[in-house]
């Protein structure tokens, strides 16, 4: 009797190595298994490029053994052409006996055809391997084609008594975190599509938004500028990365930098994650000031928070957000630091 955990969870692994650069597509692994023992595997490891599946059978060195063999999947197999052709067809080709899917795809181009097809050909499926850990892993994925909307990741740092920030005549640091959780930050910005500030933070802080800490693609930055007075030799507006400006008052697009204009002053947050969605943008790492923040929560317009926490106090400063409607799903410590993470009540 196989293991169908085992193997399902190898698939997870390897999926979770393509994190980086897959998106707007989802990460997934497969292994091929005869006889109890794993022959072959692969993930998707760059958009546009193959399949996990596809991957995973080519790397049989002895295409014979596939005949009569299982394939797990983290994701059901696709069943359309894209930029690639169907897996289904691969798999179908080769004459595999069984496929072992974690969870079904709700991407309107797959939604089930993918196991349909296969059943229609005389192959065995198995579905709901580990499915609840394959849906976290493409939770960015999951949610936007279930919900319409982008994956809202809030976070922020903040203080043991509660503070996020310096008054800006303070000479004192600003500092919060230490380096290491610098480091986890940027691998965070790595796996998200886009990252959000407002205007305070724009200005004040002049970030740059980037993942210089680690290794992974720069996500599109976003910032909310409503009046459209922030000064454009900002780094947001002249290093030449891609930023997305939401205002009243757009501006002409000009290099990496483009304007959206909004019309609705009350609702604008509404009116953002629209705007994203319809742009495939399928997650948004909001990493401040403190009034957007709040927005969003106030908002319920989020999935997760990210919360770093500093053993230190100052005693007085700009308050952190306030965080409502969250379980605490995950905590850890880290040096001087702890990292804990809540998922939104409202979109468990």
């Amino acid at each position: 009797m196989q293991n169908h955990d085992f193997f399902m969870q190898r698939c997870l692994q390897l999926a979770a190595i393509g994190q980086p650069w897959v998106a707007p597509n989802p990460v997934v692994g497969a292994v091929v298994v005869q006889h109890g023992k794993i022959i072959g595997e692969g993930y998707h490891q760059h958009f546009g490029e193959a399949h996990a599946e596809v991957n995973a059978i080519q790397s049989v060195e002895n295409k014979i053994l596939l005949e009569g063999a299982t394939i797990y999947v983290s994701l059901e197999p696709c069943a359309h052409y894209g930029k690639t052709p169907p897996c289904t067809n691969l798999i179908i080709e080769h004459k595999i006996a069984k496929v072992v899917v974690a969870c079904l795809d709700p991407n309107p181009l797959v939604a089930g055809k993918g196991v349909a097809q296969l059943k229609q050909a005389g192959i065995e499926v198995m579905i709901g391997v580990l499915e609840k850990e394959a849906l976290e892993l493409n939770k960015r994925f999951i949610n936007f084609h279930s919900n319409k909307k982008p994956f809202i990741i809030l976070k922020w740092a903040q203080t043991a008594d509660g503070f996020c920030g310096r008054y800006p005549n303070s000479t004192l640091s600003n500092k919060i975190t230490n380096w290491y959780v610098d480091v986890l930050v940027h691998q965070l910005r790595s796996k998200e599509a886009a990252i959000l500030v407002g205007y305070n933070t724009a200005l004040i802080d002049n970030p740059l938004l980037t993942t210089r800490k680690w290794k992974g693609k720069n996500p599109l930055r976003i910032v909310i500028d409503l009046e459209n007075n922030l000064p454009q030799q900002l780094n947001l507006f002249s290093d030449g990365i891609p930023t997305l400006v939401f205002t009243y008052r757009p501006l002409q697009d000009k290099h990496a930098v483009s304007y959206i204009m909004l019309s609705n002053k009350e609702h604008f947050i509404d009116e953002i994650l629209e705007t994203l969605f319809q742009k495939s943008i399928q997650s948004v790492l909001i990493e401040g000031g403190p009034k957007t923040l709040q927005k969003f929560i106030d908002h319920n317009a989020w999935n997760e928070a990210h919360i770093l926490t500093s053993n230190n106090a100052w005693h007085e400063g700009i308050k952190a957000p306030v965080l409502t409607n969250g379980v605490q799903v995950q905590h850890k410590n880290l040096l001087n630091n702890t990292y804990s993470i809540f998922k939104s009540e409202n979109n468990l």
